[in-house]
Order: structure tokens, then C-alpha cells, then sequence
């Protein structure tokens, strides 16, 4: 664990949050070459005071970060940082990403294909139950990911129905990633750790404070292309995930209900604003991944009509998210080359720009 141990001190030093934190990683790739860097070059980083820049030069306060990394040996967890390859990508483009994760669980580079979160009411009502288990295992069937908060109600039955579906599910928690929290969800927890993953952003031990849980919904639509809201009133937090999903650029679904029940006014109030409504998982699949339909294709051979360089650019991309970045690093073109080439392919109906200048097959 000591290749973390300044990963976890530079979210120590006062001033630094995750916006500073991620402009900082991109800047010097590393926590260490920050602490290495002096003050003249940390005063280049946009939004880096005077102040701060003194914090991070003069830190000297290792030993609860030490500490803390005795508490994730012992709770059998593991960090996931920020420039690591299997650091979720997504996750990566938001304004406001963590600079590192909390893991319980399975977890790779390959791991979460095709994550869509579905989120709600915490009171349930048969309808939603229904729904959301039907939703759910249709998606996994065509190999997403569902992505969710781990509360009690629809969160909870949306992990639980991936994973009897056979499928992949990830449960973002609002607490340290060794707080159960509901309790009654400590089966849920062990099945999730031993077939899906668990995510966090909080130190070991932190308890589920209330002001805890808005952060944590960054993070759900954050990993997610789309985010469907079942059952929600209007003060439900699964509203704020919605709101977030938006400013990062993601779908939003919503389920419509009863009009008189108490849960369906959140979602209505979606489908009102321009949220696509959902009446099963076709609705999400058409609008999200229309790649999935082109199940007979050949992924590596281009099409007749393509120039030779489009060719080459189009079996580079694959039937998942590929950063722009990674496709100018391996076709050793300049950028503006392969965004025409991308614009190109786009306008073919041969790719799909994704959210953070991540492209797919269609």
C-alpha cells in the first residue's frame, strides 16, 4: 500500500479538493512529483493560491495517512487512483472526479461494460419492485452494468435483480466502504464483493452523514452512460443524481407511474423536463447503446466505402467507450486529423460520440 501513501496525502492538504486535486494529477501525472515540485510551478496550476501552494510544499502530516493505510489492509479493501488504467473512465471526465476509490470486490481494465445506474424511492411500491427487477435483468442480458446507491428500496432491488440476472452490478456506498449501511443489507454487501463491485470515496470507518449522500450521487452518474429514475417524490436525492447526470453530459430515463401514487411525481416531473420516459429496456438500449443491435457485425472489418485512413481509425474503435486521447496515442496522427476522421465516420452512422470525447462502434 505504500505506492498510495501520497495519493492519500495531497487530499490532506488544506485547500486541495477534487477539482485542484485532478488539474493537479494532469499537470505533474503523479502525487509525488507534486510534492517535489516548488512553489513557482505549483503557482502555474489554474486556481492554486499562494496559500495552498506553501500547504503542499511545507506537508508534513503522514502519520494518519499512514494510518489510514493500515485500516484498508485490514478491511481487506484497495485504492483505485486516478491515473490507473482501470480507473473507470467515465468516472474520469466528470468536472469533479475522486482522486482515488475505495474497492471492494471484482475489478479490472475490462471490468463495467455498458454502466447505466437506475436509482429511487427508498419506499417501494409493487409496481416499482416489478420494474425494476424486469429493467434491470433485461440490461444485464445485454451485457450492462447496472450501477447503483445501495439504499434500501430501489437500489437495492436493482442490485440484487443484476445479480440473480447473472450479471455485473456496482454499488456506490455513501459511507466508508466498511460501514453496511442499511444493515439489513449485509448479504446483499457479500454477494455484491464476491460477483460485483463496491465503491468509495470515503475514508475507512466514515459514517453514512447525510451530507455525505449528494457526493456520493456524483460518483453513480458519473460511472454511468444513462441514469433511469424509478419512483422518486420531489425531495428524493435520486432527483439530484438525475440533476448531476445531466451537467455531466449523461442520458436520463424515468419510469413513468401511477398518477395518483406519490412516487410517480418525481419521475413525471423528469419526463416533463425532457427525460426520456421508459416502458422497457429497448427504450434504453435504442437511445444509449444502438450498438448492441449490430450483434452479427465484425468488429474488425471497416466497411467497403471507407477511405483507407477511416478504415484504419474504425478498427481501432470497439463496441465500447475509447477515449479520443487513446486513438491519437495509437494512430500517431495529430488531433485535429482524428477528429475530422472521427466527424468523418459520424457522419457515416459508423460512430457515436459519447460523453468526455468517448467514441463507440454503432
Amino acid at each position: 500500500m505504500e505506492q498510495y501513501r501520497n495519493w492519500l496525502a495531497l487530499k490532506q492538504v488544506p485547500g486541495v479538493g477534487n477539482v485542484l486535486y485532478k488539474r493537479l494529477i494532469e499537470a505533474f501525472k503523479a502525487p509525488d512529483a507534486v510534492f517535489e515540485a516548488g512553489e513557482k510551478r505549483l503557482r502555474d496550476i489554474e486556481g492554486l493560491s499562494e496559500k495552498v501552494a506553501k500547504e503542499i510544499v511545507s506537508f508534513k502530516a503522514f502519520d494518519p495517512v499512514d494510518r489510514e493505510l493500515d485500516r484498508i489492509t485490514k478491511v481487506g479493501a484497495t485504492l483505485l487512483t486516478l491515473s490507473d488504467p482501470a480507473y473507470p473512465p467515465l468516472l474520469s471526465a466528470i468536472y469533479d472526479p475522486p482522486p482515488f476509490l475505495y474497492v471492494k470486490g471484482v475489478w479490472g481494465e475490462s471490468s463495467a461494460p455498458y454502466p447505466i445506474a437506475i436509482i429511487g424511492s427508498r419506499k417501494t411500491t409493487a409496481y416499482g419492485k416489478t420494474m425494476t427487477e424486469r429493467l434491470s435483468r433485461g440490461l444485464v442480458e445485454q451485457g450492462c452494468t447496472i450501477v447503483s446507491g445501495f439504499a434500501r428500496g430501489i437500489d437495492s432491488i436493482a442490485h440484487r435483480a443484476a445479480l440473480s440476472g447473472g450479471g455485473d452490478t456496482i454499488a456506490v456506498l455513501g459511507c466508508g466502504i466498511d460501514q453496511i449501511y442499511p444493515r439489513e443489507n449485509k448479504k446483499l454487501y457479500d454477494e455484491i464483493i464476491e460477483k460485483g463491485t463496491i465503491f468509495s470515496e470515503f475514508k475507512i470507518g466514515a459514517p453514512p452523514e447525510a451530507h455525505n449522500f449528494p457526493k456520493r450521487n456524483r460518483i453513480i452518474s458519473g460511472l454511468s452512460l444513462g441514469c433511469l429514475v424509478v419512483e422518486a417524490n420531489l425531495k428524493s436525492g435520486s432527483l439530484i443524481t438525475a440533476r448531476l447526470a445531466l451537467e455531466q453530459g449523461r442520458e436520463v430515463f424515468a419510469l413513468p407511474g401511477p398518477v395518483l401514487s406519490e412516487t410517480s411525481v418525481g419521475p413525471h416531473q423528469l419526463i416533463a423536463s425532457g427525460a426520456k420516459l421508459v416502458e422497457k429496456t429497448e427504450d434504453i438500449l435504442e437511445e444509449i447503446l444502438p450498438q448492441l443491435k449490430r450483434t452479427s457485425a465484425t468488429p474488425s472489418s471497416p466497411p467497403p466505402e471507407l477511405e483507407e485512413e477511416e478504415a484504419h481509425l474504425y478498427s481501432s474503435l470497439a463496441f465500447e467507450p475509447k477515449h479520443i486521447d487513446a486513438l491519437i496515442q495509437e494512430s500517431q496522427r495529430a488531433a485535429p486529423v482524428i477528429s475530422g476522421l472521427l466527424l468523418c465516420l459520424e457522419l457515416k452512422g459508423l460512430v457515436r460520440q459519447m460523453p468526455g470525447q468517448y467514441y463507440v462502434k454503432v
